[in-house]
């Protein structure tokens, strides 16, 4: 499925491998895939899609009750989707969590970020009970600030989550970041220790393997195209379960009745060559944290296990219609510019060559809040809206919905989870097109002005291009 492009850009000497789903599956390759639906079935729960909602929910489903029937349906395969082409962050963001304070109030949000913060641990404990090798190194998260204004906001950011009881987390000046990793520009940093770098795709084959092992029934290459209570309709064969769970994330558009439910934001990633000695002792990074920064169209990045650096942004942010790509190819100018991104952090890497380049989709509610729902009326529930931070809170929201159905079948009842502010928050639908791609393209190419605004014209002010921008997303 891969294919390759060369490029004039510095850096892209021999050619680059676009596509071919992500970076993450170089090492195995696709994985076989599974035996698709062969007509009507029943199960106690059905679950829509493979990826790590999906499979973190019969994980914990089956483990909290084993005699449950659980069928899972994928439509290519299980990692094909964000699990599989991800930046590998396990850390403690969640998308929503100042609108949860506004709704029901500090303490609840507290409740939602302690939760988050928990789960950074846990993913690492199963992970570990399970013999899952997925790469996993807990060096927590430094974001970094290259401008006044980045700074600016860095620090607020920082006193911000102070206030949501994250006490153990650090603020940096130039001189401590520079001990950590040498980032061109650098003028301070924050470091959380809730977060760890993985592999993707290591950690969704082990999922899938270990529910596998534990009697749940995985169908790939099986599209689900309608759901409605009870009912999980695909063309081989429709699933009938009492629950219906969908877990669809960016996918979710292509749901009957679903088109304008998540947008699909498209973000991009690309992965160098492996570093040499030399070269990593050039740019420091022992810690082996995730790497981020407080730009408005931001960043992020890792430290591979292999000695290589994944970097990832944004891209072209939107296809018209909600549509989604096929395999992960990607636009040369976006290479280039994450390829920019990477020599202006870290300039002494101006020749080093990036080897393969990929995007993916994520899921992106209207008013940007991640949300766990289980509708008692009909049985349907769903999980998602992660808006890019899903390596971790798929599995918050999975060990929610296993709550949530225990406590409607009268296997258990109200738990810490259920009780969390963003079950069953209600979200409106996004506009329709055109409205709809020419707001995300607008929206993110002022992103983008205000960026360089801010590497021009150096101030501790924010550009108002870029509030302006985040009114306009509904995202504060």
């Amino acid at each position: 499925m891969s294919s390759s492009a060369s490029s004039a850009a510095p850096g892209f000497a021999g050619g680059v491998v676009n596509g071919g789903i992500s970076y993450w599956y170089t090492d195995d390759g696709l994985p076989a895939v599974r035996e698709p639906l062969s007509g009507d079935a029943t199960a106690d729960v059905v679950i829509v899609g493979g990826g790590y909602t999906g499979l973190w929910t019969a994980y914990y489903l089956k483990k909290a009750a084993p005699f449950l029937r659980i069928t899972v349906l994928e439509q290519k395969f299980c990692g094909y989707g964000a699990s599989g082409r991800n930046g590998g962050w396990l850390y403690n963001g969640i998308a929503g969590r100042d609108r949860y304070a506004k709704l029901h109030g500090h303490e609840a949000a507290v409740r939602l970020q302690k939760a988050m913060n928990d789960t950074v641990a846990e993913v690492i404990a199963v992970a570990g009970a399970e013999c899952i090798e997925a790469d996993i190194h807990r060096g927590g998260v430094l974001e970094v600030a290259t401008t006044p204004a980045q700074l600016a906001r860095l620090k607020a950011f920082h006193a911000h989550e102070l206030s949501y009881g994250e006490t153990d987390r650090e603020l940096y000046g130039a001189r401590e970041t520079a001990e950590r990793i040498r980032v061109a520009d650098a003028v301070g940093s924050a470091w959380t220790p809730h977060g760890a770098r993985l592999h993707p795709v290591k950690l969704v084959k082990g999922l899938a393997a270990t529910v596998e092992a534990l009697g749940v029934v995985i169908h790939e290459s099986t599209p689900v195209t309608e759901i409605r209570p009870k009912h999980a309709v695909t063309p081989y064969g429709t699933v009938r379960a009492p629950y219906v769970l969908r877990c669809t994330e960016g996918f979710t558009a292509r749901l009957k009745g679903q088109k304008r439910t998540w947008l699909p934001m498209n973000s991009s990633m690309i992965a160098t060559e492996p570093l040499t000695e030399e070269q990593w002792a050039s740019i420091g990074w022992e810690g082996r944290e995730t790497l981020g920064d407080m730009a408005h169209a931001y960043m992020y990045a890792q430290r591979t296990a292999d000695g290589r650096i994944a970097l990832g942004g944004r891209g072209v942010p939107y296809r018209f219609g909600s549509r989604t790509d096929n395999d992960g190819r990607t636009q040369a100018a976006t290479v280039e510019a994450l390829h920019e991104i990477l020599t202006r952090f870290f300039p002494s890497l101006a020749g080093v060559r990036v080897e393969h380049a990929w995007s993916g989709v994520l899921g992106v509610p209207r008013d940007w809040c991640a949300t766990v729902t289980l509708d008692r009326s009909t049985g349907l529930g769903w999980a998602g809206g992660y808006v890019g931070s899903g390596v971790a809170t798929t599995n918050l929201a999975a060990r929610t919905l296993r709550d949530l159905v225990q406590r409607d079948s009268g296997q258990g009842g109200r738990t810490d989870l259920t009780d969390l502010p963003w079950v069953n928050h209600k979200v409106r639908k996004w506009e329709p097109e055109p409205f709809r791609w020419l707001g995300v393209h607008g929206m993110y190419a002022t992103y983008r002005t205000a960026d360089q605004r801010e590497r021009l014209h150096p101030g501790t002010e924010s550009s108002r291009l870029a509030k302006a921008a985040d009114r306009v997303a509904g995202r504060h």
